[in-house]
């Protein structure tokens, strides 16, 4: 090693493209000689480094080379290992690094120990913020030990803190014993002592061929020990990304980090949110000074003018000295190249990102790069990008939870954490993974029969509840819950080991299997094919082994949330074969490269940056007097990806000036560039065209449907209970007896008004024929009905007394009118009779003989009876129909005239449960005698015009009478409504 020489450091500024420049100047450098780079070793950040890298050397091949190897340092934050290449020779080998996923288990199983009540899904939770606090210890080479005597110097602090430090000391005290047991050590640790040793044996012996750092940024000491040697050694060299050597020499100072004041012992805070901070404390670990590091003179050869440099230079001046903007030349402060977009919302932004990306590819040989860390918005661009067959490569990669395969895997651990409840098992069963290919269409036939038959309340839990719902259903869904009981006998053998497995408390290891088995069984192969789902195989290979030794109080109900997860730190990467010329990047992935086009987006405050999360294991005081990086130093890595973004030839920034939930503040890297260049060029033209490309031409609504089917065609019978909807809402009417469609109920819908009318009316039934109406069977009729129903625990609970309260109302009364003559005489019976033409027929509650020998026609309501205001107006008439209907016979040994018609509303009313309301006589206008006939007379009128005769049925003619809107979506109300013809 040449003791006498500097250090050969050099830097990349941001208007050159790191990659393609560091790739020219090798390719010049060592390259001369076809076999020249093969000899070198090029040290980079991490794999996806490496990656862009190897890139770039492709792209300046021309005919072929050879190159050298690319070695990662490894990133504790993506649990990277440091490259082979740096594995020790020597005979005193470093122990191997604990598995991530084994770590991340053995310290879930601590925190569970530590922290009696917490479920493992917090516990795992609370072990990778542990683990993550114990990497940043471990890669500042801070001994945790020193956590314990801060902590005594810190007596003031809040009882949470003071809590949660007990805490971890005692699983800082275990973790040491665990790793010697396991003959293991930490990846960060391990990572520590590799490059140390490297340091060691090049500063001894320098290896022969070049060595290169590229566009390591990470100011962890060890990786600055060994920079700091590559950068002596007579064939290393050091390149940094985007070092600011311009800036002025106060502006670098105030930077940090800044030494103690001998008086009080304080450090003046570092600027740890500026994006060249880093970079000066990785320098002065390097023992490097600014200005011994030169110009690195390649271009990528899409190199942006100087000048953009210097702009953005002075955009990222710190606070305290933006206000030199005012005096700033207008050549050092133009962005000349870089253009706006700000748009309404997300949905626009994406469109408008899209629509730029697509206009690159009309250019032969223009690249483009959509960078942002917004991944909902990298997914809807890439969505967007297929309408013209353009299948981005986002190199990000997506969580594996979101993958097919993982969504298949959490929709079992969802179905069995419910107990198999009717949303998340028909999920489950209608994957598109499960039996997926030829026995497709089949499955899907029983599945459907499975989700018609289970509309409405849940059923009992398990699988055993799901089989005897559907062998008790009966009247018209009969048929269909026949079929899905068949279907259902072959289906539930497959997911019986998972609940049996679930319900007898395993093992989160015994869980983990049960889930593979069961995908396995539902799907096949398809669970596992593809990338995504060999991601999920060796996640699974690996996670059912390390559960071993994982928290033991697994809950079954947060099973799901813990394999969120997991599942989310696995990210799944596209294969090659996207597009050549489009890419979507994460700011890790761009951090080294640049297209002709750079779009970096979605900058909103809270999204680029991002808000630093929080420790919940070391207040901020803490991590102050142990040394460790602030919150804020991922906001200067952002910052820093944002600057070398903005180096690219041609540039575009968007923002969204809402979000989802609510309006946005714009990111303070835009308000900088607004604020420096006085507002910078917009692109107007882009947002016209998002606006404009899914909106038509001309708006056609729909005009308000009137069918005007012929008489023939129409129904000759109608229910008394349809005769309102034909009445006020004709073509509510032809919708559901012409056409035959009928609103579906919601799978495991809450019991509503119509469960509970359904309820009362099966008790009342039972009661009456069952009981002969004795009011003394009543209340436990009540009882036990709904204590066999299959209505959710807290709909009963909160729903019986009042029922019961009703009920015994009614018990009252029925006594009382029996002490008075009144006698039921038939309850929930059927009875029809031709009116006008038209077989009318319906069901009659309850039909009383008075004392006088004239029938009472009683109608249940669990709500509050009709209006007489309704009655009036020729509605409500289903008490009259039902009297005429027995005044012609219509009920099977039923004879005399009906004189009264009353409502039996289980409502409250002065004070208590359950009244009797009548639609005439008392203060109606209605003659009770004259009831049957105004029924008569308001029917023959409907029928005349829609049954026998040719009226259209027009969309709600009468909508104040039309409250129900099961067919506003088929009438296409919204269209029309309101509107003036």
């Amino acid at each position: 090693m040449n003791e006498g020489r500097g250090p050969s450091v050099y830097t990349i500024p941001p208007h050159r493209a790191f990659a393609d420049a560091l790739a020219a100047g090798l390719i010049a450098r060592h390259g001369k000689d076809k076999t020249g780079l093969a000899g070198g070793i090029v040290l980079v950040p991490n794999n996806r480094a490496a990656r862009a890298i190897s890139d770039a050397f492709v792209r300046r091949s021309e005919g072929g080379l050879l190159l050298p190897r690319l070695v990662p340092v490894g990133d504790p934050d993506l649990d990277e290992r440091i490259g082979g290449a740096l594995e020790p020779l020597e005979s005193d080998p470093i122990p191997p690094a604990v598995e991530p996923m084994t770590r991340l288990m053995i310290l879930a199983r601590l925190v569970e120990s530590h922290m009696p009540g917490v479920d493992a899904a917090e516990a795992l939770r609370l072990a990778a913020d542990l683990g993550r606090a114990l990497d940043q210890l471990l890669v500042e080479e801070i001994d945790p030990a020193r956590l314990f005597g801060i902590v005594e110097e810190a007596p003031d602090l809040s009882a949470h803190w003071q809590a949660s430090l007990d805490r971890l000391r005692l699983i800082l005290e275990d973790w040491p014993r665990t790793l010697r047991r396991l003959g293991r050590i930490d990846l960060a640790d391990r990572r520590n002592r590799l490059l140390d040793a490297m340091a060691k044996r090049w500063r001894r012996e320098p290896p022969p061929g070049f060595v290169v750092g590229a566009g390591i940024t990470t100011t962890a000491p060890a990786v600055a020990r060994l920079l700091g040697v590559i950068a002596r050694l007579p064939n290393g060299t050091i390149v940094f990304p985007g070092l600011d050597r311009a800036m002025p020499e106060a502006e670098w100072q105030a930077l940090g980090p800044h030494e103690a004041d001998p008086e009080t012992g304080r450090r003046a805070r570092s600027i740890e949110t500026h994006p060249q901070y880093a970079l000066k404390l990785l320098l002065d670990r390097m023992s490097v000074g600014r200005g011994e590091v030169v110009d690195w003179r390649w271009g990528g050869g899409r190199d942006a003018p100087a000048s953009r440099s210097r702009a953005i230079a002075n955009a990222m001046a710190p606070a305290r000295y933006t206000g030199k903007w005012q005096s700033l030349r207008a050549r050092d402060r133009s962005l000349s190249g870089v253009k706006a977009l700000e748009v309404a919302d997300p949905a626009q932004e994406a469109q408008a990102i899209a629509i730029l990306l697509r206009e690159a590819v009309e250019t032969p040989g223009r690249t483009a790069a959509l960078v942002t860390p917004d991944r909902m918005l990298a997914r809807r661009v890439s969505a967007l990008l297929e309408r013209w067959n353009i299948v981005a490569d986002d190199s990000a990669g997506r969580p594996l939870g979101q993958t097919p395969p993982g969504t298949l895997l959490l929709a079992i651990a969802e179905a069995a954490a419910e107990r198999f409840a009717p949303v998340p098992l028909l999920a489950l069963l209608k994957h598109p993974l499960v039996r997926r290919g030829e026995a497709r269409q089949a499955w899907l036939e029983g599945v459907r029969y499975l989700d018609l038959a289970l509309r409405g309340p849940r059923p009992a839990a398990g699988l055993s509840g799901i089989a005897a719902h559907l062998a008790a259903v009966a009247g018209r869904e009969a048929p269909v819950a026949r079929k899905a009981l068949d279907w259902w006998h072959g289906i539930a053998p497959l997911l019986a080991p998972l609940e049996q497995g679930f319900d007898t408390g395993a093992s989160l290891a015994q869980r983990f299997q049960l889930l593979r088995e069961t995908a396995e069984a539902l799907a096949g192969a398809e669970a596992w094919a593809g990338p995504a789902g060999r991601a999920a195989a060796d996640l699974f290979e690996e996670i059912e082994v390390a559960a071993l030794g994982g928290p033991r109080g697994s809950d079954m109900r947060t099973f799901p949330a813990l394999l969120t997860q997991i599942l989310s730190g696995v990210a799944v990467r596209p294969p090659y074969g996207q597009h050549p010329r489009i890419f979507i990047w994460g700011l890790i992935e761009a951090r080294l490269q640049q297209a002709d086009l750079m779009i970096l987006s979605g900058l909103n405050e809270g999204t680029w940056p991002s808000l630093p999360a929080p420790d919940p294991w070391l207040a901020p005081r803490i991590r102050a007097d142990l040394g460790l990086p602030g919150l804020d130093r991922r906001i200067g890595l952002a910052a820093h990806d944002f600057a070398s973004g903005l180096g690219g030839r041609q540039v575009v920034v968007t923002r969204a000036r809402r979000d989802a939930r609510a309006p946005a503040v714009a990111s303070r890297f835009w308000l900088r560039l607004e604020a420096m260049t006085g507002g910078m060029t917009r692109l107007p033209a882009h947002r016209r065209w998002a606006e404009a490309l899914d909106r038509p031409d001309r708006y056609t609504p729909a005009s308000r449907p009137a069918p005007q089917p012929p008489a023939v065609e129409r129904p000759s019978s109608i229910s008394v209970t349809d005769v309102d909807r034909l009445k006020a809402d004709p073509f509510a009417f032809y919708a559901r007896k012409m056409l035959g469609l009928s609103m579906l109920e919601e799978v495991d819908a809450d019991p509503g008004p119509a469960w509970r009318g359904s309820a009362v009316h099966a008790i009342l039934e039972a009661w009456a024929k069952e009981d002969g109406c004795d009011p003394a069977k009543l209340r436990p009729r009540a009882e036990a009905l709904l204590a066999g129903s299959a209505a959710h625990p807290l709909m009963k609970a909160l729903w019986q007394p009042r029922l019961l309260e009703a009920v015994d109302w009614i018990a009252e009364e029925v006594a009382r009118l029996n002490a008075e003559g009144r006698k039921v005489l038939a309850a929930e019976c059927k009875g029809r009779a031709q009116v006008a033409g038209i077989d009318l027929f319906g069901v009659a509650d309850r039909i009383d003989r008075a004392a006088d020998g004239g029938l009472t026609i009683v109608d249940y309501k669990t709500g509050m009876p009709p209006a007489s205001k309704a009655v009036a107006a020729g509605y409500a008439l289903q008490l009259g129909l039902i009297g005429l209907i027995a005044e012609r016979g219509g009920f099977e040994g039923i004879e005399g005239k009906p004189e009264g018609f009353e409502y039996w509303s289980l409502a409250k009313k002065g004070g208590r449960l359950g009244f009797i309301a009548s639609p005439v006589g008392g203060k109606t206008a209605i003659d009770p005698a004259d009831f049957t006939a105004l029924a008569a007379a308001n029917f023959a009128d409907a029928a005349a015009q829609w049954l026998t005769g040719d009226a259209p049925f027009t969309a709600k003619l009468h909508p104040e009478y039309a409250p129900y809107g099961d067919y506003d979506q088929l009438m296409r109300l919204d269209e029309w409504y309101g509107r003036e013809d």
